[in-house]
């Protein structure tokens, strides 16, 4: 009962963002709907990390619902038994609810993909719109609930967070690349198409150090350095690599089921910071080299300032002790460049001469005027 409860909280949320597309009176209705689920999938990224850093993963200990119910509201008791019992544990009301609210929002967006396969199902063979776009993107989010799931009951386990992660980024970038899709594209160079390998390997190289952040992060090693640019006083400090990137194991210990040593979270934290530096020197020069072509320039903008903000912003953490604020922004500024190297590349992929379906023909066709 409480699930079917929980699905209509869902669609009570999601309604929100549908009525915002619908009383557009402009004939870009499906392209906003696209954009509208690609930003707010963008929200439940930074709203996730939000929840991480607040030690609410496990508010409500149980899944999808909380306590075996839909709401906090409903499961107040069993919430103040269990701070009462833990007043520093991982469960408090406002824990509980910034844990649901996070997964109100994610069934929200699994809402907007399904109104996204209905209405290409109706008319996408029409439009040369493959419903695999937005199937692909449904089976996704199922997949993403399911690490949600597992987050929870394997009491958030660094590797089921960190893929967790991943999977939130993979549907805001696929989102993305179907919003790109839908959306009038600025005329093209021909020359851009040299600089195809070099946006992917930029993309590459971002996807690996979001991967090392969200291991920095699963596994709270935000700290581990205090100082910069040395790590505790040192350039290279003592480091414990096999087990601080031991992928399996449960969260703050060993493979063996020791306590994961300090020299191993510094391991963790050195190797994100390092590559850091690797990683924004290049995407700083590749933005420099993109934005030349007027095609380009916005994202490539877009990705500079990204770039230096990111570099603020971790900085930042060290020196300020991880602020929860500039914490969330960290994140969510890794985000957005991933967004930023999406759209170079689909740019750089679209041409003119490709039969690319606009939001106006699609409503039109669609009835959505």
């Amino acid at each position: 009962m409480f699930v079917l409860q929980l699905a209509l909280i869902g669609l009570c949320v999601a309604i929100f963002p549908l009525s915002y597309v619908l009383v557009k009176g402009d004939a870009t209705k499906f392209r906003k709907l696209l954009w509208v689920s690609t930003f707010l999938t963008l929200d439940l990224v930074m709203f996730g990390s939000f929840t991480r850093l607040t030690d609410s993963g496990l508010g409500c200990p149980d899944w999808p619902g909380c306590y075996g119910t839909a709401s906090p509201f409903v499961a107040h008791h069993a919430i103040a038994l269990a701070y009462a019992a833990m007043p520093t544990g991982p469960v408090s009301m406002t824990k509980a609810w910034i844990e649901m609210i996070h997964r109100y929002v994610a069934m929200a967006i699994g809402v907007l993909i399904i109104t996204q396969l209905v209405i290409v199902a109706i008319r996408g063979r029409l439009l040369r719109i493959s419903i695999y776009w937005p199937l692909s993107l449904l089976i996704l989010i199922l997949v993403q609930g399911a690490f949600g799931a597992w987050t929870v009951t394997l009491k958030l386990q660094p590797i089921i967070v960190t893929t967790h992660l991943l999977l939130g980024l993979a549907l805001l970038a696929g989102l993305g690349w179907f919003a790109s899709s839908q959306t009038p594209q600025p005329a093209q160079d021909p020359a851009v198409r040299a600089w195809a390998p070099a946006v992917w390997i930029g993309l590459g190289l971002l996807i690996l150090q979001i991967a090392l952040g969200g291991w920095v992060s699963t596994n709270y090693a935000v700290l581990a350095c205090s100082d910069f640019p040395m790590c505790n006083g040192q350039l290279i400090p003592p480091m414990d690599f096999a087990q601080g990137f031991h992928l399996w194991r449960q969260l703050g210990l060993t493979g063996d089921g020791g306590i994961l040593s300090e020299n191993a979270l510094v391991a963790i934290h050195w190797t994100h910071r390092t590559f850091a530096i690797v990683v924004i020197a290049y995407l700083l020069w590749l933005s420099l080299k993109l934005k030349a072509f007027d095609a380009l320039r916005q994202p490539a903008r877009l990705l500079m300032l990204m770039s230096i903000v990111q570099f603020f912003t971790g900085l930042s953490n060290i020196v300020l002790h991880w602020p929860l604020l500039i914490a969330v922004a960290h994140n969510g500024g890794a985000a957005i460049m991933l967004l930023a190297l999406v759209m170079l590349n689909f740019r750089i992929a679209s041409h003119r001469s490709r039969h690319i379906v606009t939001a106006s023909r699609f409503d039109n066709a669609i009835g959505m005027q």
